[in-house]
């Protein structure tokens, strides 16, 4: 029997490519799904905590340990409420959407001159008047929505994270009644999101720095006789064509990527954390002290890093409605050392 190549393939996709940093820390939500009942704000956000483990009963139908009781691991946010300081109104034509207005609120927090110069007044009445005489023209609202960071203990800055969250479901009349009624008020998670539900999780991944190939794609080490190099692709193309395919693996930016995990399960959300924060506090992150969204499995990015929530995208076609998971045990065992 002679010897058989082994031949593995490129570890890493090429289906994120180019991949460069990120704009900003912050996700960015490109598609808001449509949803049936409303109207409600579609996203929520918060401050990554860190990692714990807990024992649920699973309730996933057609789960092999269906109605068993199961380890899990699961992340926790730190999520104080979000502040609505303003709509936003939009009209749409062929080239997509325009904004229409604005009205925000009389007296923003002073937080927000951190993130932009503030006009010295707002005639909130005067742009709300002009939207619901326009009704007719406007395609979605949205609301600009501040976090809270001095109420994330673990989170230390005081600037707010500023974004737009879509208002989904009912007419446009009753989507521009309920945005007025949170018009310059706290919004938390239990009112936008359900325990049981699945979401989408948007956030910028972990940075790594400049790496090179074979920690960066998983190319092989190449024999120690190698000349030049040995943690290197051996060669990087063809004589034709005269070029360097961007499919072959090159060093260059690894993690500090924008990623969205789709369906991910909220298995609790409480008003006290530290129901969930370990002896100690979570390592580099501290005690929760608030409010706090438990979710299945883990998320991208370090902690104190903004995590945005988002109604899903693409729903699993089994699950028809939100159905409250029932947890038995949430691990407080000291993560210091680990």
């Amino acid at each position: 029997m002679g010897h058989r190549k082994k031949h593995a393939p490129k570890r890493g996709s090429l289906a994120f490519l180019p991949r460069g940093r990120a704009a900003r820390p912050i996700g960015r939500i490109r598609y808001w799904p449509d949803v049936e009942e409303g109207p409600k704000l579609l996203g929520f956000m918060g401050y990554k905590a860190g990692m714990t483990h807990v024992f649920i009963i699973d309730n996933e139908p057609g789960s092999s340990t269906y109605g068993k009781e199961i380890m899990t691991s699961a992340t926790v946010l730190d999520a104080p409420p979000i502040l609505i300081c303003a709509i936003r109104a939009y009209t749409k034509d062929v080239y997509g959407l325009k904004t229409f207005t604005e009205a925000w609120i009389e007296n923003p927090p002073e937080e927000v001159e951190r993130v932009f110069t503030l006009p010295e007044k707002f005639d909130t009445e005067k742009n709300l008047k002009k939207i619901e005489e326009n009704l007719d023209k406007i395609a979605e609202f949205r609301v600009i929505a501040i976090t809270q960071p001095r109420q994330a203990s673990g989170v230390p800055k005081k600037k707010p994270d500023v974004m737009e969250i879509k208002i989904g479901g009912g007419t446009i009349q009753e989507q521009f009644e309920y945005a007025k009624s949170i018009l310059g008020k706290e919004v938390s998670a239990e009112e936008v999101f359900k325990e049981g539900q699945y979401v989408d999780v948007i956030a910028i991944t972990k940075g790594k720095g400049f790496q090179g190939p074979v920690k960066r794609w998983g190319v092989k080490i190449l024999p120690r006789k190698s000349r030049k190099t040995k943690r290197g692709v051996a060669a990087i193309g063809p004589w034709k064509p005269a070029r360097v395919m961007y499919s072959v693996p090159r060093a260059g930016q690894m993690g500090y990527h924008q990623r969205t995990e789709f369906n991910k399960k909220i298995l609790k959300i409480g008003k006290n954390g530290e129901e969930v924060t370990p002896k100690g506090g979570f390592v580099r992150y501290g005690i929760i002290k608030g409010p706090y969204i438990l979710i299945e499995g883990s998320v991208p990015g370090p902690k104190k890093r903004l995590v945005r929530l988002r109604y899903p995208a693409r729903p699993p076609k089994r699950v028809e409605e939100a159905v409250p998971v029932q947890i038995t045990a949430v691990s407080l065992e000291s993560q210091q050392g680990k």
